[in-house]
């Protein structure tokens, strides 16, 4: 008589005997990876876990090869979701030093500093700093709005710019 073709892992036998002969060498592959006996642990629970759930779909004979590949894609998983929540943590963390107090302070007094160097120039030479620098005006069109020449908007400029490198430390 032939013994039995055993066609599935859902014996009790069978799968204690899986986890027995391959446990120990899935762990070390995964710990190998991971560098983590938790995460190594819990992969390997993991996998065993998945391997029962679908017992009636995995040959014993691609147990093993059923096993690793579970595991080593827990492993993937978790290395992607680190990355994730690096990521993240860079951005909430940049944020964070965005706004902090001393940020918002600094900000605060160098808008002020700005403010008074600005009020503090000369109408027409304040008149072409903004128009060009905040809204992106060229000398031309500057020039061609006041009726003057383009030498004369980049001399504006050039004295603007002196005297807030003067009033404001930084610029």
């Amino acid at each position: 008589m032939k013994p039995e073709k055993i066609e599935h892992v859902c014996e009790e036998e069978v799968y204690s005997s899986l986890f027995r002969t391959h446990a120990t060498s899935i762990f070390n592959y995964i710990y190998y990876k991971f560098g983590n006996e938790e995460k190594a642990n819990d992969a390997v629970q993991e996998a065993f876990v998945k391997l029962w759930e679908n017992c009636a779909k995995v040959a014993p004979e691609k147990a093993k090869s059923y096993v690793y590949t579970v595991a080593n894609n827990l492993y993937l998983n978790v290395i992607k979701a680190e990355k994730v929540r690096l990521k993240y943590a860079e951005k909430v963390n940049y944020s964070a030093n965005a706004v902090s107090p001393e940020y918002v302070l600094e900000e605060k007094q160098f808008k002020e500093k700005l403010d008074h160097a600005l009020n503090s120039l000369p109408e027409n030479q304040r008149t072409t700093f903004l128009l060009n620098r905040v809204d992106g005006m060229k000398y031309q069109e500057i020039a061609d709005m006041e009726g003057v020449s383009v030498k004369a908007i980049e001399k504006r400029m050039h004295l603007a710019l002196k005297s807030l490198r003067e009033k404001i430390d930084g610029i």
